[in-house]
């Protein structure tokens, strides 16, 4: 990852930029650069991924024009030479020097033609104005917020923000800023016209777009990892990846000391795939000692979002001090396409749909905040095949009536589109996973929910969880997370939509609990 700012207007605190710059070093650390524009600042903090030489440091610059940038441009080659052909000359081989000759041949209309995981901030110095826009999955994060002048700034992490700004939102996916306002360019969610192939034809297309989508990621000038859980979303990437390479791949899992659901299953797949596996654990002390760190730096008090970050920062810090990885690659966004435990309760396919509509659309704030944060702050960069934009489209469309657990077995098109290719163990591409939390081991939530409940007698739990109308707490453990908010990021709840619970309105999901484990059908997940 890298970590980009800008802070629009002239005679802006160079010192307060500055402050709020350097809390995010950790996403670039191999240098960083500010310059100003005469009518703003932009910052860069560069991790270097592709084009690792001096000449691929931001921010590019084009007749006076700036653009910073934290991206990943799919097949920008082509594009390149495109721009080449047209007199367009560069000075790196970095994907993201093609921004600024894009955005002069097409203005706006660029980020419709990225096949791209991005944030960037534009200066144009034409017309003395700046543009900013984001991916339409949020998959690379982005911020703003208006300072006491009315001037609004812009951050890859809301940490960069803090009292610089009163309020912090996350910049909307899909969308760029200009002139004051946002646009949508691309509503990844909304499906124009429904794709009735049937469960062969559908399967088929799945296995060939999941193909391209990691085939694309292992792109490269650094050196590449893979979280490996043993569920089906990141086994099937390892897989894929490891048919793809000539050379053994190299795969991380982690789990509790007591109770590591996952770590056997994970062992399982990294044989079969012939990788080279590391197996890391943790004890319920180093959880403890680590909550606080994790709150502050994923900015969010969801209970969810907290549980499965704890594992994931703890393996990505270790690959960041023994390693010399870069790039990670992560199953996650496959849950929101293909359901989940709670999903297989959707009174209709209907209902089914327009969960994975909301889901995919508030998906920044939960699992694709968490991937960035806990992967980020320990500089390496995520890549998320389920979130190609061509797999996600089509997915999308799909008749949800294909997507509806009838089969008796959850994200049957995923499995099915699979079946006898011999990528994977039958028992693997079957399983039934854990929940993520309580895949690394069940002991790790139930540590930190025998935590909070020491923290707070009853009655000081249901007076302090009055302090907060919005999202109000309703367990300890989600006071508990709360209140560690409150304490890097105040007054900045609206940050978060709220809770990522199960659907309360559907029969059997009407929970306290958003752990898959306190639902009916969780059975022989959990083993």
């Amino acid at each position: 990852m890298c970590s980009i700012m800008g802070y629009t207007g002239v005679d802006v605190d160079l010192d307060a930029f500055m402050e709020g710059f350097e809390r995010t070093a950790s996403r670039g650390p191999d240098c960083s650069r500010v310059v100003d524009t005469g009518h703003g600042l932009l910052g860069f903090h560069r991790l270097s991924i592709m084009g690792l030489t001096s000449s691929g440091m931001q921010p590019f610059e084009l007749d006076g024009s700036y653009v910073v940038c934290n991206g990943e441009l799919y097949g920008f080659e082509k594009m390149r030479e495109g721009l080449r052909a047209k007199g367009y000359s560069f000075k790196s081989d970095s994907d993201c020097e093609i921004l600024l000759p894009l955005w002069r041949e097409h203005g706006t209309d660029l980020f419709r033609l990225l096949d791209a995981e991005f944030a960037c901030i534009i200066y144009d110095a034409f017309t003395k104005s700046f543009v900013a826009a984001r991916d339409p999955i949020g998959i690379r994060p982005l911020y703003y917020g208006h300072d006491p002048r009315g001037r609004i700034v812009f951050a890859s992490e809301a940490k960069n923000l803090v009292g610089i700004v009163d309020t912090i939102l996350p910049f909307p996916p899909g969308h760029y800023w200009q002139d004051g306002r946002f646009v949508c360019y691309c509503d990844i969610a909304k499906v124009d016209e429904v794709c009735h192939d049937d469960v062969e034809t559908a399967c088929a297309t799945i296995r060939k777009r999941l193909v391209a989508g990691v085939r694309k990621r292992l792109v490269s000038d650094a050196r590449v990892g893979f979280l490996l859980s043993g569920g089906l979303d990141s086994s099937l990437v390892c897989a894929i990846a490891a048919q793809e390479l000539d050379v053994p791949i190299e795969t991380f899992a982690i789990g509790m000391e007591e109770d590591p659901i996952d770590l056997k299953y994970a062992r399982e797949t990294a044989a079969f795939i012939g990788s080279h596996h590391t197996e890391v654990t943790m004890t319920p002390e180093k959880v403890i000692d680590s909550l606080e760190d994790v709150i502050a730096l994923l900015g969010t008090y969801d209970i969810t979002t907290i549980r499965a970050s704890m594992g994931m920062y703890l393996v990505c810090k270790y690959i960041h001090e023994r390693t010399d990885i870069r790039v990670l690659l992560t199953g996650e966004i496959s849950d929101e396409l293909f359901g989940y435990k709670y999903t297989d309760f959707a009174p209709s396919a209907e209902a089914f749909q327009q969960e994975a509509k909301k889901r995919l659309r508030e998906l920044h704030m939960y699992d694709v905040l968490r991937a960035d944060r806990c992967i980020s702050v320990n500089s390496l960069e995520a890549r998320v095949p389920f979130g190609d934009l061509a797999f996600v489209h089509y997915v999308m469309a799909l008749d949800p009536k294909l997507k509806l657990n009838t089969y008796g077995k959850g994200k049957y098109l995923l499995r099915h589109a699979f079946e006898g290719t011999g990528l994977l163990p039958e028992s693997i591409l079957w399983r039934e996973k854990a929940a993520f939390s309580d895949a690394v081991g069940h002991s790790l939530v139930d540590h930190l929910k025998e935590y909070a409940e020491r923290h707070y007698t009853d009655e000081e739990f249901e007076e302090r969880r009055q302090a907060y109308p919005f999202a109000q707490p309703f367990t300890k453990e989600s006071l508990l997370y709360r209140e560690l908010f409150e304490k890097h990021y105040p007054g900045q709840a609206q940050m978060v939509a709220g809770f990522w619970m199960p659907n309360r309105s559907w029969k059997g999901c009407d929970v306290n609990d958003p752990s898959a484990r306190v639902l009916s059908n969780y059975g022989e997940s959990g083993v």
